[in-house]
């Protein structure tokens, strides 16, 4: 599977529209899901983590990363993965957020293990316009410890400095994308709203989660071996459902780069 040039404007058109797509059958392996992202856009090759020592870690064998809470597998990032159960959207301690994501899998778990998605245009298209009006005035500030800390309770005083060293970002808190339309920009990592009292921030933030996840904006996807799905990153939050920790549950990820900063002005950062 790569789309030709001709298609390309019509299925991105889809991805935008949809936010969230599935192909089924398809199984690819490393080689051909290097080769579709790249026929979809600009492949990550860079560093996104780094490890407890301290480290830089790439994002996986020249583009692929195997997804797996199992260290033998996934050495250098499984102890981040129990983020990945919580609301989030990826790259948000980035200076442009990542496009998109295309994820097979490779071995399921026999219970659990469905990935949910939340339509973030749509939630805040659905929001009455006052209210609409006062979150575009907003910002957030997006830290790698409100992301992994409430999953993460065991954490080790080196680990802690690792989460600390990430850049701590501010962004809008409502993504003017260039085609014109306007996304929430909600992940588990929002620590705060700038200058808003803490209570009142965490109220807020906590009550616009609620609104994003709400049955009409969720698709919840039942994985079958040979899946390939592809979201827009830009426009939904993800996360995955508890499943068999033992269960060797695998999968394969490419991750296209961002294309936008989430306003013409950018992110801001808070610190380093």
């Amino acid at each position: 599977m790569c789309l030709a040039a001709s298609t390309l404007p019509r299925f991105c058109a889809l991805l935008d529209q949809r936010g969230v797509l599935l192909f089924r059958g398809v199984a690819p392996n490393d080689d051909e899901l290097r080769m579709i992202a790249r026929s979809l856009g600009d492949l990550r090759l860079g560093a996104s983590k780094r490890g407890a020592d301290g480290r830089t870690l790439n994002e996986g064998d020249e583009g692929v990363m195997k997804i797996s809470l199992d260290a033998n597998v996934n050495p250098d990032y499984a102890r981040f993965l129990p983020g990945n159960h919580l609301w989030h959207m990826d790259g948000t301690y980035e200076p442009i957020p990542p496009l998109a994501t295309l994820f097979t899998p490779f071995k399921l778990s026999q219970t659990g293990g469905d990935t949910c998605f939340a339509n973030t245009y749509a939630a805040f298209e659905d929001l009455p316009a006052a209210q609409k009006a006062e979150l575009e005035k907003l910002r957030v500030v997006h830290t790698m410890q409100a992301a992994l800390f409430p999953v993460m309770r065991d954490v080790t005083p080196e680990e802690f400095a690792v989460w600390y060293s990430y850049p701590q970002r501010s962004h809008p808190l409502v993504w003017h994308h260039r085609s014109g339309r306007k996304s929430l920009v909600l992940s588990t990592s929002g620590a705060w709203v700038e200058g808003m009292p803490q209570a009142k921030s965490h109220d807020l933030l906590q009550q616009l989660m609620r609104h994003t996840t709400q049955d009409q904006y969720v698709y919840r996807h039942k994985w079958q071996l040979g899946d390939l799905v592809i979201w827009d990153n830009t426009g939904a939050m993800h996360r995955v459902l508890p499943f068999d920790r033992e269960s060797g549950r695998e999968f394969h990820r490419a991750t296209l780069n961002g294309e936008e900063a989430i306003t013409s002005t950018g992110e801001r950062l808070v610190s380093a």
